[in-house]
């Protein structure tokens, strides 16, 4: 993924950079660098790409039978 990428991601879902660092669970300024051309991790594209498709309703801890 790359900084255009990244901020056409952000636009295509109608988010400010705030709130997409929100969605994403980094801080703002974070964000800012990846759109600024810091190399995105594996991890963030992965998570851009979750949101895009709607898996945004997670829970950050799961539980085991």
């Amino acid at each position: 993924m790359t900084a255009k990428e990244i901020a056409a991601w952000r636009k295509k879902l109608g988010l400010v950079q705030r709130e997409a660092a929100a969605r994403l669970g980094i801080s703002r300024r974070s964000y800012q660098g990846y759109e600024a051309g810091a190399k995105i991790p594996k991890a963030i594209a992965l998570a851009c790409a979750a949101l895009a498709h709607g898996l945004d309703n997670y829970s950050k801890t799961t539980k085991r039978k």
